[in-house]
């Protein structure tokens, strides 16, 4: 939800449980930083989705 990459899906099939947990650094031309840069997104809140599962990503910021 949010920043560059709102609205694209991620697939975190083949993810370990503490993977998803750790949020994900993602390659993005979109950012703030252009070509190059990465957007940080981190799991929502748990109250946001289902018991005991992710549902949706939030967007934190972009780094170089």
């Amino acid at each position: 939800m949010g920043g560059p990459l709102d609205g694209l899906l991620l697939d975190v099939m083949g993810w370990a449980p503490q993977e998803v947990v750790d949020g994900a650094l993602l390659m993005s031309d979109h950012g703030a930083f252009g070509p190059g840069g990465h957007s940080d997104y981190e799991p929502a809140d748990p109250d946001t989705g289902p018991v005991g599962a992710v549902s949706r990503f939030v967007w934190r910021g972009d780094v170089p």
